[in-house]
């Protein structure tokens, strides 16, 4: 059963609290898509096994506030790229899993499309599901490997590509390299921690330009976005 947003339910009144803590201006259309994306996710959790959390409440705060954290960065990111606003940005969201942040970001930013990958099947089914109900067209879950995916494949490459805690930097980096768009395409990684042993890792030809600490509200943790580049950009 979908969301009623009008019903005073406490999820409702908790997303919209999380919402103005992380100073986020979404329509009460996107607001409903959120909740009905929470969800969804617990629906088919009873059958698929889509993530650890069960409680809708804690999936709200742990997966859905937690994406919704990213939000303001990245457009923020995404508006200093191109003095043309009528750009379609495109992310890719690499071992998605039950589309986090993925599918928030194509909720909160219709302007983006955004591709999702995991290389477990019933996943990339999920949030092709989610797509559909959501009524989501800058949305696709793609069923493959990562490192399966080709250049030809995603049509010169994505200006942002993102994961959350899907691998070490070294390995998120060196598995995507070549589905980045040439010169102004970046790595999001989001990590509990700054990742400072992980940016030691890197390969030599790319460079972290930015760690940006993330408050998630309700959460008790760490969080931060580590912004990595191809060094020819970073100089």
């Amino acid at each position: 059963m979908m969301v009623n947003i009008t019903d005073g339910s406490m999820l409702a009144e908790k997303l919209q609290a999380g919402l103005v803590e992380l100073g986020l201006d979404l329509a009460v259309r996107q607001q409903k898509q959120l909740l009905d994306y929470v969800a969804m996710i617990a629906k088919w959790n009873k059958v698929y096994n889509l993530t650890a959390i069960r409680d809708e409440g804690e999936m709200l705060t742990h997966h859905l506030l937690d994406s919704l954290a990213v939000i303001s960065p990245l457009q923020k990111h995404l508006d200093g790229l191109h003095a043309n606003a009528s750009k379609t940005h495109r992310l890719l969201d690499v071992g998605a899993g039950a589309g986090l942040p993925g599918v928030v970001v194509a909720i909160c930013c219709p302007e983006i499309s955004v591709s999702c990958v995991d290389a477990v099947g019933k996943k990339g089914a999920f949030i092709q599901q989610a797509a559909l109900a959501l009524a989501l067209p800058n949305l696709r879950g793609i069923h493959a490997r990562v490192e399966q995916m080709l250049p030809a494949d995603v049509r010169g490459g994505f200006d942002v590509i993102t994961s959350r805690a899907f691998a070490t930097l070294s390995d998120f980096v060196g598995l995507t390299t070549d589905l980045l768009l040439p010169n102004t395409g970046v790595w999001m990684a989001m990590k509990a921690k700054t990742a400072d042993a992980e940016s030691a890792g890197l390969p030599k030809d790319v460079a972290v330009f930015h760690v940006e600490q993330l408050h998630v509200p309700s959460l008790d943790g760490d969080r931060c976005l580590v912004w990595v580049r191809p060094r020819a950009i970073c100089a």
